[in-house]
């Protein structure tokens, strides 16, 4: 808890919206961004870009794969039209997702140009395999896979549904904005064509940090149209007549990067890698059972049966009004998708936080 930053007085529960921030963030911050800035001027850009490589070189200590294959983006969606954009032509047309994707992806596919949006019922459970199996026929060109859903925490099988559509063809995009940082993840070997982050959430890396890994083999098949002198082989060549795409996963970095973001995002996958995921993990669901094992058995058979990533998502009903304000009065800080709340715990939180919502969930001060 003393690690992190986190705003009060009571518990904060909103880590699948905005994780909190690490100190060692904050510190750095001031050193790798404004100090550099005060000191250089427009000569801080070899320390800010210096500053950029080291996200890169953290996000693949982290994730895995080498630092070539990830790219800095401003965020998935922006990420996403990039990728639909650069991928060669295809007979096929049909871009699948389930209808439980974070609707700012599905804008995105919506509006991808030669390419017909195609939404699994949330009737058709988006963590059953078989469903996927399903929906992956002919005409399917992508797919788009959410890692863990921000409406439910189901979890899906993305390691199962990347074989489906290799075996079939299909460009596999994860998007792994509500499980990176909570959930052990190394993209090599999820068996994804490509893969979609923000590190907002359990990464605890604030707005602005995104990023996306690209399958090396397919790398150099993707040619992007949102280019810039930064998605050039050699940014600094400054000729106007030549551009040649950069030979790594940089040829979606686009113009004039951001560097703030970045480098408090570094220092965020640091830190969260020296703890460990499965240490973060663990701690979770203690937490998560804690809370659990203290409300009353009728409550304890309404939550989640299905496996979800770190987010307690509970469909309240009737007792939305009660329980929200009962968890006001001690200050905590959760959200709402209509009558589901949505509760999580991270390493800023201790047992404390989890007996404390546990007491007000059921009414007691």
């Amino acid at each position: 808890m003393d690690s992190f930053l986190a705003p009060g007085p009571g518990p904060y529960l909103l880590t699948h919206s905005v994780g909190c921030l690490p100190r060692a963030a904050r510190g750095a911050l001031e050193a790798g961004f404004l100090q550099p800035w005060i000191e250089r001027g427009g000569n801080a850009w070899p320390d800010w870009l210096a500053r950029i490589e080291e996200f890169r070189a953290a996000l693949a200590a982290l994730f895995g794969g080498a630092a070539s294959e990830y790219c800095a983006q401003t965020n998935l969606s922006s990420a996403l039209t990039k990728v639909l954009a650069a991928l060669p032509p295809s007979p096929r047309r049909v871009l699948l997702a389930a209808e439980d994707s974070f609707p700012s992806l599905g804008f995105v596919l919506g509006h991808a140009r030669n390419s017909e949006l195609r939404l699994m019922p949330r009737a058709q459970s988006p963590d059953d395999l078989d469903s996927w199996s399903k929906a992956l026929t002919d005409d399917v060109r992508v797919a788009m896979v959410t890692h863990v859903h921000s409406n439910t925490g189901r979890v899906a099988p993305v390691a199962d549904i990347a074989k489906v559509c290799r075996d079939r063809g299909i460009v596999c995009i994860v998007d792994v904005a509500q499980s990176a940082g909570i959930l052990p993840l190394q993209f090599p070997g999820l068996g994804a064509d490509i893969v979609l982050g923000s590190c907002i959430k359990w990464l605890c890396g604030g707005p602005g940090a995104g990023f996306l890994w690209i399958r090396p083999e397919l790398n150099a098949q993707l040619e992007p149209v949102d280019v810039g002198w930064f998605s050039h082989a050699e940014p600094f060549e400054m000729d106007i007549h030549h551009f040649e795409y950069a030979a790594d996963a940089r040829r979606f970095w686009g113009g004039t990067p951001s560097v703030a973001p970045y480098v408090v995002a570094a220092a965020s996958l640091r830190y969260l890698r020296e703890v460990g995921v499965e240490t973060i993990r663990a701690h979770n669901r203690r937490l998560v059972q804690t809370f659990t094992e203290s409300l009353p058995a009728a409550w304890r058979t309404r939550l989640p049966a299905h496996a979800t990533g770190g987010t307690l998502c509970v469909a309240l009903g009737a007792d939305f009004d009660g329980v929200t304000a009962a968890l006001r009065t001690i200050g905590a800080q959760f959200d709402a998708r209509g009558d589901v709340i949505r509760v999580s715990f991270h390493a800023c939180n201790t047992e404390d936080d989890a007996l404390r919502v546990a007491r007000a969930w059921r009414g007691e001060r």
